[in-house]
């Protein structure tokens, strides 16, 4: 499983991602988890630029059972608690990412290419001016469970635990990998 993480390293470009509304209530239970949500598909086409400078698409990262993170890297607690968490599930389910999982890919874009990727996947953000050094940037913190054939699978929350995680992505890759 490879884990990516879309992060940003400017002000300009921070974003911090995730879907902020959950449609629950009247949802056919799937036998791998919780997979209602609102609104249409989640994901999409989109070009980003990686931690090493080279430009990639969707297609280049979504290339089996992936977690789609979105955080940004300045981000003094949720997304390292996040990211965190989403490595340790890999872990469990037999992966790694540099400093979090040898496998985490970081990926950032112009202010144009990361609305594209937030839109695509439904997320929420919006950057504090404060101060242009220590900033901070609201956002939610879903992660998204993607293939690289069928999209979307699931999402988790914040209150997730990696043994969760790793469990529901097991489960949703002997059913759909």
């Amino acid at each position: 499983m490879k884990s990516v993480i879309f992060g940003t390293t400017t002000l300009a470009i921070a974003a911090g991602l995730g879907l902020y509304v959950w449609q629950t209530q009247n949802a056919t239970p799937h036998p791998c988890g919780d997979t209602a949500i609102a609104g249409s598909a989640i994901g999409g086409p989109f070009e980003l630029t990686s931690e090493t400078g080279e430009t990639v698409t969707d297609v280049d990262v979504i290339t089996k059972p992936t977690l789609v993170y979105f955080g940004y890297t300045f981000c003094p607690d949720v997304c390292p608690l996040d990211s965190a968490r989403n490595a340790s599930a890999a872990y469990i389910l037999e992966d790694f990412t540099d400093n979090f999982h040898e496998d985490m890919i970081g990926l950032t874009g112009t202010p144009e290419q990361v609305k594209v990727a937030s839109q695509a996947y439904k997320t929420y953000y919006r950057a504090q001016d404060d101060d242009p050094e220590f900033y901070l940037v609201d956002h939610s913190t879903q992660t998204y469970l993607m293939f690289p054939e069928t999209g979307f699978a699931t999402f988790f929350r914040r209150d997730n635990t990696h043994e969760q995680v790793a469990e529901m992505t097991a489960c949703f890759v002997d059913k759909l990998a």
